[in-house]
C-alpha cells in the first residue's frame, strides 16, 4: 500500500523525494516513510515510465532530484485503487486511501469499493453480535463487543453518506455535460 500511497502524493504535481516522505508520513499520521522504502519505490516507479525524474536546484545550493506522475502513472494508480479486493476490505487503512482519491474513480469504482467493504463490516457486525448473544462475556467483554459494534455501526452511517455525496456528484457532473448516467 505505500507504493500506492506514494504515487498518489504526485496527484497534485511534482516533488522531490523529502517533500513525498513528509506528505506520505502526514497522510499517514505517522513519521516520514523511511530513504529505505521510498526511493526504491520511486526507482522502480520510473523504471515503469509512472513517474519522471528531473534535476532541480535545492534551496542551500543543492541538487534535487524532482518526481513527477505521468499519464500511465496517472492510470497505475487509478488501476491499484480499482483493485479492492476481499483481503484489502478488511483493511481500513487501504479502504480510507481509496476513499481519498475518489475523485479520480468513476461512479461504479466506487460504488464497488463501498459496496465490498460493507460487505466486510456487515459480516462483521453480524459476528460480533452473534458473539454477544450466544457468549458469557463477563461485564467488561460485553462492553468491548458494544464497543466493537458502535464502531461498525458508525462507518456503515458514514458509507451512506459517502453513497449519497458521490450519487450527488454524479447527478451534478450529469447535469453539466447534458448526458445521462450511467
Amino acid at each position: 500500500m505505500n507504493d500506492l500511497l506514494l504515487l498518489a502524493t504526485l496527484l497534485d504535481g511534482p516533488k522531490h523525494g523529502y517533500a513525498l516522505k513528509a506528505r506520505a508520513g502526514l497522510i499517514t499520521g505517522q513519521p516520514n516513510l523511511h530513504n529505505n522504502l521510498v526511493y526504491p519505490l520511486l526507482r522502480r516507479f520510473v523504471a515503469n515510465g509512472w513517474v519522471t525524474q528531473r534535476q532541480s536546484p535545492g534551496e542551500r545550493g543543492q541538487t534535487r532530484q524532482v518526481y513527477s506522475l505521468t499519464p500511465s502513472g496517472r492510470a497505475a494508480i487509478v488501476e491499484r485503487l480499482r483493485g479492492f479486493t476481499e483481503k484489502e476490505s478488511q483493511s481500513a487503512s487501504a479502504f480510507h486511501l481509496r476513499v481519498g482519491l475518489f475523485e479520480i474513480l468513476d461512479p461504479a469504482d466506487r460504488r464497488q469499493i463501498l459496496a465490498g467493504r460493507v460487505a466486510h463490516l456487515e459480516a462483521r457486525l453480524h459476528r460480533f453480535l452473534h458473539l454477544q448473544s450466544q457468549t458469557n462475556l463477563g461485564s467488561y467483554g460485553r462492553e468491548v463487543v458494544r464497543y466493537l459494534c458502535e464502531q461498525l455501526r458508525a462507518e456503515l452511517a458514514w458509507i451512506k453518506r459517502l453513497e449519497r455525496l458521490s450519487r450527488r456528484k454524479t447527478q451534478r457532473r450529469v447535469r453539466g455535460t447534458g448526458r445521462k448516467s450511467r
